[in-house]
């Protein structure tokens, strides 16, 4: 695939940063093909920004347009003819049916990134839902063309947890390490509630590493508030190396978003805060699948919620290693190729 991939995708520190993550792992297997990336956006943020040209991808923003908007399918369809872009990748819950079939009608092959139904319509040659709980009824409304790729059979792993496949976990005994990490934005602060609730518990022997996203605004406040726990405790920003973190914890604390697929493929035993509306149902069946335990909505739980919670899991090792083993045995980041190959298979159909 030497051609280019046009990428159509936002972020903000409300809406989080989840979807161009996402895309960029899809991006960087691109790339790995020997092609080139073109990121649209009408929103973003300087840090991510920043991490896309630091891997060599284009940026360019939307001009004037409402996001999802027919005007922006306009720019977007007009972005890829400049370009010579074959694919158009489209992730968003503000792209509905009339933006896919403008693209559709416009030449180009559609690959659509669902979290949810949310479309009236599917006009992609391609919907990839990864979530558990997708399943084919979900999208009866959709052209006969269209192709589903559905389940954590196709999670999007970005490059730097690709050698990481086939990683083998030890569950020690006493668990020390603690991973917190909330997305990439965390407009509501929901991490500095979780940072309280670390602080009520009396261990000095635990190890505590909270990250905060390049989007994050309260950085100076958790700052201090990190400072005033008995252990020992890093606060990093915007880090580059997850893997080596998940990697590292006995525990992880963490949002229901993308980042709960990339620990479980990792076989980090983790606690699942709620952060936003559409988070929830993951939540649940990671919970029912015992891949991970959801502790409760972010806005509403305690500080004393999430210290019991926290200790009730550092205390039981089975536990740790029952969730660790069911995370991993979901995922086993080959679903990069797998979405590669179902593009390349639609581009030679369109050749014969």
């Amino acid at each position: 695939m030497p051609d280019t991939l046009l990428i159509r995708a936002d972020a903000g520190v409300r809406m989080g940063t989840g979807h161009i993550m996402r895309c960029l792992a899809l991006a960087q297997a691109w790339q790995e093909e020997g092609g080139e990336v073109l990121f649209c956006t009408a929103e973003s943020l300087p840090a991510l920004e920043s991490r896309l040209l630091n891997e060599k991808m284009q940026v360019v923003d939307l001009a004037d347009a409402v996001a999802g908007s027919l005007e922006d399918a306009r720019q977007t369809a007009l972005l890829g003819q400049q370009h010579k872009a074959r694919w158009l990748v489209v992730d968003g819950y503000h792209f509905g049916a009339a933006y896919q079939k403008y693209l559709k009608d416009a030449g180009y092959n559609l690959l659509f990134l669902a979290g949810f139904v949310h479309a009236d319509h599917y006009y992609a040659d391609i919907v990839l839902n990864p979530n558990i709980y997708a399943r084919n009824e979900m999208y009866v409304y959709r052209e006969p063309y269209t192709q589903l790729l559905l389940g954590p059979a196709y999670t999007l792993l970005r490059r730097e947890f690709w050698h990481w496949r086939g990683h083998q976990r030890d569950i020690p005994q006493n668990a020390q390490n603690i991973l917190v990490t909330l997305g990439g934005s965390d407009p509501d602060n929901v991490t500095l509630k979780v940072v309280r609730g670390l602080q009520q518990i009396e261990d000095d022997n635990l190890h505590i590493t909270i990250v905060a996203g390049g989007g994050n605004p309260h950085y100076q406040e958790l700052a201090a508030a990190a400072s005033s726990i008995r252990s020992s405790v890093q606060l990093k920003r915007d880090v580059s190396d997850m893997p080596e973190l998940m990697a590292w914890a006995d525990v992880a604390i963490s949002a229901a978003g993308g980042t709960c697929w990339e620990l479980a493929f990792m076989g980090a035993p983790s606690l699942l805060l709620v952060l936003a509306e559409n988070q929830e149902k993951v939540a649940e069946h990671f919970d029912e699948k015992s891949a991970a335990i959801y502790l409760g909505s972010g806005e509403k739980l305690s500080s004393q919620a999430i210290k019991e919670g926290v200790v009730s899991l550092i205390n039981n090792p089975q536990l740790r290693q029952d969730l660790s083993s069911a995370g991993s045995q979901m995922i086993d980041g080959y679903g990069i190729l797998r979405v590669v190959s179902a593009m390349n298979r639609v581009g030679k159909d369109d050749e014969t």
